[in-house]
């Protein structure tokens, strides 16, 4: 199934569901007990919105090897983990805004986990269990700030660095998917989900045992090799084959 989260007009935004081109309203909790209706809503005639409002966004650093030697970094033992705000989220279609402070603001395309269940110390055989689906992101970083500052909280964390759905899929088998982005229709990103270091069940039961995951929180898994910087006037796509796509424009702020 593929959740969503949409706004028709000047409405309360809600989840519903997607069927081909239609939507089906969702009642109830999709974390939950929930009941979906009739897809019967035009795709068309709706807003998509981010597809969850996560308490918590945890993103990992360096998760494919040649991404890490491109910056120059080694590979980690453990996971590399930090955190990106909830006020930097937008939904594909929306801008990605270059601010002053950087001149060098690059993409990161990611395979996202969408948790589903509550859970500490979750073990790498039950990490399914806390999974509701996956979706697509963008890790969008000024990456000069990232290496001047050492802390990476500015470099991830200005408003619209954090793009990701078009919806969440709890079909998708993340173990070996093809993650690709394209900047004016130009191939910049291109690997496989199997070429993580750190695997999906490995991420979870790592995060886990650091902070409490709740029902919505999303795990940015790491990007592959080929970032690159953007410039106003660009469009940049994301897509992870069997999973979807986003696209963003790209303008100064």
């Amino acid at each position: 199934m593929r959740i969503v989260r949409y706004q028709v007009k000047e409405e309360a935004p809600q989840y519903g569901w997607l069927l081909d081109d239609k939507i089906g309203e969702v009642d109830g909790d999709i974390f939950g007990r929930y009941r979906r209706r009739d897809a019967n809503i035009p795709r068309a005639d709706v807003k998509l919105l981010a597809p969850c409002q996560p308490s918590k966004i945890v993103c990992v650093g360096r998760n494919y090897v040649d991404h890490a030697k491109e910056l120059g970094n080694e590979v980690p033992k453990v996971p590399l983990i930090f955190l990106k705000p909830q006020s930097s989220i937008i939904a594909s279609g929306e801008a990605i805004l270059l601010p002053p402070q950087s001149a060098q603001v690059e993409h990161e395309a990611e395979l996202v986990i969408v948790i589903g269940k509550r859970g500490r110390h979750i073990t790498t055989e039950d990490a399914k269990k806390h999974i509701l689906g996956y979706t697509v992101g963008n890790d969008v970083t000024a990456r000069d700030l990232q290496k001047s500052d050492g802390q990476w909280t500015r470099a991830k964390g200005f408003d619209t660095f954090c793009v990701f759905g078009p919806w969440i899929d709890t079909d998708f088998d993340p173990s070996d998917a093809v993650v690709t982005c394209r900047v004016n229709g130009q191939m910049r990103q291109m690997a496989s989900t199997r070429d993580m270091v750190f695997s999906v069940p490995t991420l979870v039961a790592y995060i886990s045992s650091v902070m409490t995951l709740e029902p919505g929180d999303l795990i940015f898994s790491g990007t592959p090799a080929g970032v690159g910087p953007l410039k106003p006037g660009d469009r940049v796509d994301v897509e992870i084959d069997g999973l979807g796509g986003i696209s963003n424009p790209v303008r100064a702020e």
